[in-house]
């Protein structure tokens, strides 16, 4: 026969036994509510944005360099001493402006004696012809020789082409006397002198006296590689587009903008065979003197317009693990549906994309963190209020728990 247990101890073990069961309930019914609440916590709601075909300008950022729109150096035409310079350095001159004054005594001689050997031809022209109308009236009467007259007309020419000759020689003198005075050949900014008073100069110098510039306006040279320009011209023969108008911004070496818009000017029609590239001329207004010869900038500027592009707020793309951009839409019955599409550039805050969609599409761009393929979906416009509320069955399981404590 068994032992009987207290009275005690048995009503103890039933108690436990109970407070067993009740809290088994408890945390079944817990999680019963919760699974039950997030099952009908209903679809995602996301934002969308309705996309239209637009034109989007095809922009270009190449590197250029600054040239100056006029240059010339200035070199003495004839030989001598500098005697005095009329410029300062770093001025703006004007054309015809003297800037040096070269020795003139030489040329002021020659410029006499040119002068005096004119006035002797005149002299001898004159009587050479005075000779030959005497003659010409007693050749006539058989008075001289026919042949006296022949040689007295023949050396009153001869005088008179002496005269020209010496005519020349003093024009030629009186050129050389003016370039004594060194004149500025353009207007611009002039350098610093190369030559000071009393140096010697020569006609045919290697080195100039001094460098004037024009810099407004003032000249970008970009280089644009054979293979893009092949590229764009292969471009503009697909459908929807069209060449651009040539407007160029620059933005200079510290990555600020250049205040001026230029354009561009021509193309070259040969590739350098050094580089590879084609050479294109932008003109810009330069009033303060930002941009300086020889500066390296970028050149930005639309060669092209695509008249089907898409414009996608930028956090509507997302990219897969091989790079590819990929879009959600909303598909048939306001589910989700992935979609590659072709999105290479960026203008402003939308990606640009040029494949993959359609006008008037759907795409989701707010909510899209844990969007799956085929997830039903509560679209609405990006510009709503998004409402994320509860779960409905969060109460049921708050309630329960509570109970279960």
């Amino acid at each position: 026969m068994a032992p009987t247990l207290p009275t005690s101890l048995r009503r103890s073990g039933l108690t436990l036994l109970a407070a067993a069961s009740i809290l088994t309930a408890c945390s079944s019914g817990s999680s019963d509510a919760q699974k039950k609440g997030r099952g009908q916590g209903g679809p995602v709601q996301v934002g969308f944005v309705v996309v239209q075909p637009s034109s989007v300008p095809v922009t270009t950022e190449l590197s250029g360099r600054v040239t100056a729109y006029q240059m010339s150096e200035v070199r003495p035409q004839v030989a001598g001493l500098i005697r005095r310079r009329f410029f300062e350095e770093g001025a703006i001159v004007q054309q015809g402006q003297t800037l040096y004054q070269i020795d003139p005594s030489l040329y002021q001689a020659a410029v006499a004696q040119a002068q005096a050997n004119l006035q002797s031809a005149r002299a001898n022209a004159e009587a050479a012809r005075v000779r030959a109308d005497r003659y010409k009236p007693l050749a006539q009467m058989q008075a001289v020789a026919q042949q006296d007259y022949t040689d007295a007309l023949a050396q009153a020419r001869q005088a008179e082409a002496a005269v020209a000759q010496n005519k020349a020689q003093l024009d030629t003198a009186q050129i050389n006397l003016r370039f004594t005075r060194v004149p500025a050949p353009i207007t611009g900014r002039i350098g610093r002198t190369l030559a000071t008073e009393g140096a010697l100069v020569t006609t045919n110098q290697t080195d100039p006296l001094a460098v004037i510039q024009r810099l407004d306006p003032i000249y970008v040279d970009i280089q644009q590689s054979s293979a893009d320009m092949l590229a764009f011209r292969k471009a503009l023969t697909r459908s929807g587009v069209v060449p651009a108008s040539a407007a160029v911004r620059l933005k200079l070496e510290d990555g600020s903008d250049f205040g001026q818009t230029g354009t561009v000017e021509f193309s070259e029609v040969m590739v350098d065979q050094n580089t590879g590239t084609v050479t294109l001329r932008a003109r810009f207004s330069n009033p303060q003197g930002v941009l300086l010869p020889g500066m390296f900038v970028r050149a930005i500027f639309a060669q092209a317009i695509d008249t089907q592009a898409f414009l996608v707020p930028q956090p509507g793309i997302t990219r897969d693990p091989k790079g590819n951009a990929t879009v959600w839409v909303v598909g048939p019955g306001d589910r989700a549906v992935a979609r590659t599409v072709v999105a290479e550039r960026t203008i402003g805050p939308n990606w640009v994309v040029t494949q993959g969609l359609a006008p008037g599409e759907k795409v989701i761009v707010q909510g899209i963190a844990n969007l799956k393929p085929d997830t039903q979906i509560k679209p609405v416009p990006a510009t709503a209020p998004q409402h994320i509320q509860p779960p409905k069955g969060g109460k049921g399981a708050g309630a329960a728990k509570a109970k279960g404590g």
